[in-house]
């Protein structure tokens, strides 16, 4: 499939019509919680970076602007919550753009200055700056935005998730050495996975974060990035792909050294535009493949995955800004109304994936599951495919995962349960013996190694090396006559092991 992001990017912001919009009439339905937002800039000093409009040679630690959203319950009456032209504030600093003033925002950047654009920016969110995090532990949501896009680009949703109960982390995407993208979009790929993954590190910092369940978002590009890091860090527990490139861009994604389909193992949703007209691909040059293929959804084996396509939303539509900014394109945009309501049901979904995969809610995974009018909205707004994970192979680390939690105890009970659900399942008997070890000769833990040992010689009775191993994790906790019987034991199945018989006549003397 031959496109580049650029004409991608091109073709999802064609400027033809206005939109008329509102935060009031996407109408998104909030959670419990007040909604904080703290801004800050953090700086990453394994990375160098340039601001390409100070036009110099000065090289800086990587800055990273961070936005935080997060579940509050502090009394907000009388405080104000913020304007969306305090987001486009924030934009205007990722752009290096920070003297700016505030009216020339508009056109500046990406969006034309007219009278509903303005109004937009004195529209009230459900944000209020730097009120106090709530009490408890919550997921954490970390947001990678689209190709040289600003963090802010999806506050809407960001501000939903964090009303029930997300915290939501995200910077800008920007380049390698600066602000803009190099012609080598595989190493700015890698460039926002490791953005995403200093974010990750950043989570970790904030007291209400529940850092056992972390999942990752992304629109457009930063759907690339996700899957990179998802690939590498076993803390990722689901992903969410707003309208990802990884549909698109597949072959990108193969120049990372670091991807593999086969290890995308945990939940992950895609949600696509409509497919575009006829019209569209053969002005706009676009292969039509684009409406059809995705390779990535097609390899993956090892998770439930989950592809819905909204048939009144393009590309753009899938952010906020994109919403209520962007120009609509005669050719194939819907009406705004129909926009607004297809992007809320996109946060919808969202979140029900979130509270299904990251709260295990099963009731939240059947919203997904269900038709159109089980879930109260008419036909032909969105399709719906579902993938399921092919049967995985049981392994030794699921064993020992399950083994430890039960401080070693009852293993031969353990591992029939197990054979019961599993029957191809198998344990190496050399992984026994190097686990029985690493165990024994920690002081902390030997007594589990001589448990795992007394399970694996029930296993594998017939095995020198286990009894000459027990033995010897008996002789290092100073139980010599269990050390004794097991070397027997051992010589008496391998007459030749020297090891059993030099301390055998050391133990005798």
């Amino acid at each position: 499939m031959r496109i580049s992001l650029f004409q991608i990017f091109i073709l999802f912001h064609a400027t033809l019509l206005t939109a008329q919009t509102s935060l009031q009439e996407i109408d998104l339905e909030n959670g419990k919680y007040h909604v904080g937002f703290h801004h800050y800039i953090a700086a990453d000093s394994t990375r160098t970076y340039s601001r390409v409009f100070d036009y110099t040679n000065k090289k800086v630690a990587r800055p990273i602007p961070i936005n935080l959203w997060y579940p509050s319950e502090q009394n907000v009456s009388g405080a104000k919550p913020l304007l969306v032209l305090d987001y486009l504030e924030i934009l205007k600093e990722e752009e290096e753009w920070e003297h700016l003033p505030n009216e020339q925002i508009l056109n500046w950047f990406y969006y034309p200055n007219t009278a509903a654009n303005q109004n937009h920016l004195a529209e009230q969110t459900t944000a209020y700056a730097n009120v106090g995090y709530s009490k408890g532990k919550f997921p954490v949501i970390i947001y990678a935005p689209s190709f040289q896009a600003s963090s802010i680009e999806n506050f809407a949703l960001c501000e939903y998730l964090a009303s029930h109960g997300f915290v939501v982390v995200s910077s800008p995407s920007r380049g390698t050495e600066t602000r803009w993208f190099s012609n080598n979009n595989a190493k700015e790929m890698e460039t926002q996975a490791r953005d995403v993954e200093f974010l990750i590190k950043e989570a970790g910092k904030y007291p209400m974060v529940d850092y056992g369940k972390i999942a990752i978002m992304g629109f457009s590009f930063g759907g690339l990035s996700n899957i990179i890091v998802q690939n590498r860090n076993d803390k990722i527990k689901a992903i969410v792909s707003l309208d990802g490139t990884e549909r698109y861009q597949y072959g990108l994604l193969t120049k990372s050294p670091f991807f593999n389909a086969h290890n995308l193992d945990v939940p992950y949703i895609h949600m696509a535009q409509k497919d575009i007209p006829e019209i569209v691909l053969k002005e706009d040059k676009i292969n039509a493949a684009l409406n059809t293929e995705f390779q990535l959804y097609d390899s993956i084996t090892k998770s439930k995955a989950y592809r819905l396509k909204f048939h009144n939303l393009t590309h753009s539509h899938f952010s906020t800004l994109g919403v209520l900014f962007a120009n609509r394109d005669k050719r194939q945009d819907k009406s705004d109304q129909k926009i607004m309501e297809s992007y809320k049901w996109v946060a919808m979904y969202t979140l029900h994936f979130l509270e299904g995969t990251i709260h295990e809610d099963i009731n939240a995974l059947k919203f997904i599951e269900n038709n159109s009018h089980d879930n109260g909205f008419a036909d032909g707004l969105v399709t719906l495919q579902i993938k399921q994970p092919e049967n995985k192979k049981y392994t030794f680390q699921g064993f020992n995962d399950l083994a430890s939690t039960r401080n070693y105890e009852n293993l031969i009970q353990l591992y029939d349960s197990i054979v019961k659900r599993h029957p191809s399942f198998e344990i190496p008997e050399g992984h026994l013996n190097t686990l029985g070890l690493q165990l024994v000769f920690n002081p902390n833990t030997s007594k589990q190694g001589i448990q795992v040992f007394l399970f694996g010689t029930k296993l594998y009775p017939n095995s020198a090396n286990l009894y000459d191993s027990m033995a010897e994790g008996y002789l290092f906790m100073g139980d010599q006559e269990n050390a004794i019987e097991s070397f027997k034991k051992s010589l008496e199945l391998n007459p030749q092991n020297q090891n059993a018989i030099y301390r055998l006549e050391k133990l005798k003397k």
